[in-house]
């Protein structure tokens, strides 16, 4: 007679099969890696965000009775004082041209480097330099160099062709110069990028059946590039909106170019008054993600599908 055959437990066999079906689903012991990350974006940005919301709804006295409106006071006082509310006319007056133009500035110079010539390398390293300076550094050149003393404005006087120092710092055109310096590194880069996944086969054919540069840009240069806008216009404008340094090494700190960020941090380091200017960045995220919404409703209209090519 035969030896039985040998069952395994049922237990045994219902873990097997548990641990397939979650296999089937992508899970997997493999998830254990991103343990570091969630605690990391746990202690480093969920639990600030959190308090940091908390903390607007925890106004100081003397801010209740300025505005009468219990936990809601920050709130009341953000958009009723206009000296604070303002902040978010003059920060938009400084993002949203500077990211427009470094996005729209950057198509042709990386269109124009997308083809080999002599001395492309040269050229695409002075056109990212900026990125090493820092925005206090560049603060620091602009007001050298186009100071009422700086060499610019000592050159025009000397030739003969002002008769007083031009004002290009602070105020609002030095923080635009800053922004634009710092910023148009970056967009360049993102847009090149873009360019380089976009299958040069297509736009060939489109010339061999007769189509010109601009139906060329507007049918499928622009569409296929539509994603990569977008992205870069986000990154560009967040960057352009979050401006500390700029704003206050070269612009004219409570006046024009008093933007959201130095309301925060008058309420911060000037009057200790945690609660309003967790206020004041809790509004900051706001007027960024209703930018970036926008933003992308636009790119929704857009060509959705694959650029191919390398990118």
């Amino acid at each position: 007679m035969s030896a039985p055959a040998v069952r395994r437990p049922r237990a045994e066999k219902s873990t097997a099969s548990r641990r397939h079906r979650l296999a089937e689903r992508g899970i997997d012991t493999s998830l254990l890696m991103l343990v570091p990350a969630l605690v990391f974006a746990v202690a480093l940005f969920i639990y600030p965000f959190t308090y940091g919301i908390g903390l607007t709804f925890q106004p100081s006295l003397a801010m209740q009775e300025q505005w009468g409106a219990g936990i809601w006071s920050n709130y009341v006082a953000f958009f009723k004082d206009p000296f604070i509310f303002d902040s978010i006319y003059l920060t938009m007056r400084l993002a949203l041209p500077v990211a427009l133009f470094n996005v729209l500035a950057s198509i042709p110079v990386a269109f124009k480097l997308r083809h080999k010539f002599r001395g492309k390398k040269t050229l695409t390293i002075l056109l990212v330099l900026p990125i090493t300076l820092g925005t206090v550094l560049t603060a620091q050149g602009l007001l050298i160099f186009a100071g009422r003393q700086g060499w610019l404005n000592r050159f025009l006087v000397q030739i003969g062709l002002i008769d007083q120092p031009l004002t290009l710092v602070n105020n609002y055109w030095g923080v635009v110069f800053s922004l634009v310096i710092s910023g148009f590194p970056f967009a360049f880069l993102l847009i090149s990028s873009y360019l380089s996944g976009i299958d040069p086969s297509i736009e060939a054919a489109a010339k061999t059946m007769g189509a010109g540069w601009f139906q060329r840009f507007r049918r499928i240069i622009l569409p296929l590039l539509a994603p990569g806008l977008a992205t870069t216009f986000i990154l560009t404008f967040v960057l352009a909106f979050s401006v500390f340094p700029s704003a206050r090494l070269v612009g004219d700190a409570m006046g024009e170019t008093r933007v959201m960020a130095l309301m925060a941090y008058r309420a911060f380091g000037e009057l200790n008054d945690y609660p309003m200017a967790s206020t004041i960045a809790i509004m900051m995220g706001l007027v960024e993600l209703v930018v970036i919404a926008l933003v992308l409703v636009w790119r929704s209209f857009m060509y959705k599908g694959s650029t191919g090519g390398k990118g």
